[in-house]
C-alpha cells in the first residue's frame, strides 16, 4: 500500500511539472511571436549598380551574390514570422546617377534607411577575397565595442560554421573601421558568407541549394541572438 501511494505521489509530480513545463515554453513561444510580429530585420545586400564589390574567380562578382542570398533570406525570415525589409531588392545602388561620390553616398543612405525603419537587428551580406586563393569559409564581424553586436555576430558565426560544414571554423571578429559598422544606430553585423577568390566555394556561392543553406545558417543565427533578448 505504501508503496502504491508513493508512485502515486510521484506520477502526480512527474505531471504538476509537466504541466507548468508546458505552460513556460507555451508563454516563451507567445512571446517570441509577438515579437515577431513587432520587430523588424533589416538585410543589407552589399554593393550594387556601378559598385561590383569584390571581383572573384573567373569575374564573379559580389554584388550579384549578396542579392540572391539577402532575397531568399527575406524569404526563410518571413515564412518563419518576422517582419523583414532590404535596403535593396534590384541590381541597384542607394546612389544618385550624378553623385560626385557614389560609394560614399550609397552607404550613407544605407544608414539613413536603417535609422528610419529603426530594426531590431541588421545583417549586411557580403562576400570575402584573399590574395591567397586556398582560403575560404564564412566570417561575421561586429562593431568592437558593440556588445549586442558580438553577440549576433557570435550567433550567426556559430551557426554558419555547425550548417554550412566549415572544416577550419573562425570566430566572429570585432572591427572598428567599416563605415557602417561604426554608422548604424541598429545592431548591425556584416556576414561575410565565402570567400569568392577560392574556385570551390566560389563555384558553390552561384549554387541555388548552397546560397538556401546559407539563408537558413543566418536565420537560425538570428533567431538565436532573438531568442536571448
Amino acid at each position: 500500500m505504501r508503496k502504491y501511494v508513493i508512485e502515486w505521489s510521484m506520477a502526480c509530480l512527474l505531471l504538476i511539472s509537466f504541466y507548468f513545463l508546458s505552460r513556460q515554453a507555451a508563454q516563451v513561444s507567445a512571446e517570441l511571436g509577438k515579437q515577431k510580429n513587432t520587430e523588424t530585420i533589416m538585410v543589407d545586400p552589399g554593393h550594387g549598380g556601378k559598385d561590383p564589390g569584390m571581383v572573384g574567380v573567373g569575374g564573379l562578382e559580389e554584388k550579384g551574390i549578396n542579392l540572391e542570398i539577402s532575397l531568399i533570406l527575406r524569404d526563410v525570415l518571413e515564412e518563419r514570422g518576422w517582419n523583414v525589409l532590404l535596403t535593396r531588392e534590384s541590381d541597384k545602388g542607394l546612389y544618385d546617377e550624378t553623385a560626385d561620390n557614389k560609394k560614399a553616398q550609397d552607404l550613407q543612405r544605407r544608414i539613413a534607411l536603417i535609422d528610419e525603419k529603426k530594426p531590431v537587428l541588421t545583417v549586411s551580406i557580403h562576400q570575402n577575397s584573399y590574395e591567397d586563393q586556398t582560403v575560404k569559409g564564412p566570417q561575421v564581424f561586429y562593431y568592437e565595442s558593440s556588445s549586442e553586436g558580438k553577440k549576433l555576430a557570435e550567433c550567426i558565426q556559430e551557426t554558419m560554421n555547425k550548417e554550412l560544414g566549415i572544416e577550419k571554423v573562425r570566430k566572429a571578429k570585432g572591427n572598428t573601421s567599416y563605415y557602417l559598422l561604426k554608422r548604424s544606430s541598429s545592431v548591425l553585423v556584416i556576414a561575410e558568407c565565402g570567400f569568392m577568390t577560392n574556385p570551390e566555394e566560389a563555384e558553390l556561392l552561384q549554387t541555388a541549394e548552397y546560397q538556401k543553406r546559407i539563408a537558413e545558417a543566418l536565420a537560425d543565427g538570428i533567431e538565436k541572438y532573438l531568442s536571448d533578448l
